[in-house]
């Protein structure tokens, strides 16, 4: 079967798409786009996107970066990070760089925008640090945007050691991609966090629904705000920090865990490259605590990472240790494939 490009769904190549995007910006009064999200927790969803969100996503990220620029398209275009890096292109008048196969060194190479940004996820970034050419090449963006997942903060400072303008985002398909940077949301987006910790988003670059599906659209967005799912604090200064999912609080003895803060404890092990916790069933505790970590020397056994947890009462019970953790085609973190790897432990 010969592949369609489409924008409902988006489908096709970083090229084809282009083109389509070309035309609907161009268009009198187009019909919305439809992206469909990762299914990094489960079933993918079909999101549609009007032009007037994602004119507002586009522009109020090149405002907050400075300025337009020309972008280096290194995620996936069907997917709502992509998707963007192609319509900022098509907003600013300035052909992507698709990075293809090629290190971004040399890439940047062929780029000749005054101001260059790029995307990545918080893996890409990872690799990219442990090449010196690749590190030296990410310096001289103007911008490099990492979202998609939390960021570690060493990671962030090793990046900006290197002299790299780390942006972190955070937002979703249902906000035209990123639309908190570095915890302040863009021009337009207010951010609240309610009674119970959970984050809400509003603003002009809300989706205008879930394609087909007015029951699952009306239990996320209410009153013009859209519920996350997402755990969320306010600091003084107005920035939000995201904590992790609302599922991801594992329920143990009647104790609240919160699988994000023990993901970040087991991260302090020097052996980890990556953790991921989760509850399983368990007919004395509820929910037992798994984690499942990659490592890049000798594998640390169980106790030695309980010992980093605190209280000790969030300590997971079992570990699995694999080389990587699993991942997307675009780099998130395969949320499926972990539970099945917990459940073997």
């Amino acid at each position: 079967m010969v592949a369609v490009s489409s924008l409902r769904p988006v489908s096709g190549s970083a090229h084809e798409i282009l083109g389509l995007l070309r035309d609907w910006e161009a268009a009198e009064d187009p019909a919305p786009l439809v992206v469909e999200t990762s299914g990094s927790t489960g079933a993918p969803k079909r999101v549609v996107l009007s032009r007037s969100a994602m004119r507002a996503s586009a522009d109020a990220t090149h405002t907050r970066l400075g300025g337009a620029g020309q972008w280096l398209l290194t995620v996936p275009p069907v997917y709502v990070a992509g998707l963007q890096v192609l319509f900022r292109s098509v907003r600013a008048g300035v052909d992507p760089e698709p990075l293809g196969d090629r290190p971004v060194a040399a890439a940047l190479g062929t780029m000749t925008g005054p101001r260059r940004y790029l995307s990545l996820v918080p893996t890409q970034l990872v690799r990219m640090l442990a090449d010196p050419a690749e590190t030296a090449a990410l310096a001289r963006f103007h911008a490099v945007l990492v979202g998609g997942g939390p960021l570690l903060p060493r990671i962030r400072r090793q990046a900006e050691d290197a002299g790299v303008p780390v942006v972190q985002t955070y937002g979703m398909s249902e906000t035209c991609g990123g639309c908190v940077y570095d915890g302040l949301p863009l021009d337009g987006v207010a951010a609240k966090v309610d009674g119970d910790g959970e984050v809400w988003l509003a603003g002009p670059v809300l989706f205008d629904g879930y394609l087909d599906d007015p029951a699952r659209t009306s239990a996320v967005l209410v009153d013009g705000w859209l519920r996350t799912d997402d755990q969320g604090a306010l600091d003084n200064d107005g920035r939000l920090r995201i904590l992790g999912r609302t599922d991801d609080v594992v329920v143990s003895g009647g104790v609240k865990v919160p699988a994000a803060a023990v993901q970040q404890m087991l991260l302090e092990h020097p052996s980890v490259t990556g953790a991921a916790v989760v509850g399983l069933p368990d007919p004395e505790w509820g929910e037992r605590v798994v984690a499942v970590v990659s490592t890049e020397a000798a594998a640390p056994t169980l106790d030695e990472l309980r010992d980093l947890v605190s209280p000790r009462w969030w300590a997971p019970r079992a570990v699995v240790v694999v080389p990587a953790l699993p991942v997307l085609s675009h780099g998130k973190l395969d949320r499926v494939a972990v539970r099945r790897l917990a459940a073997g432990a």
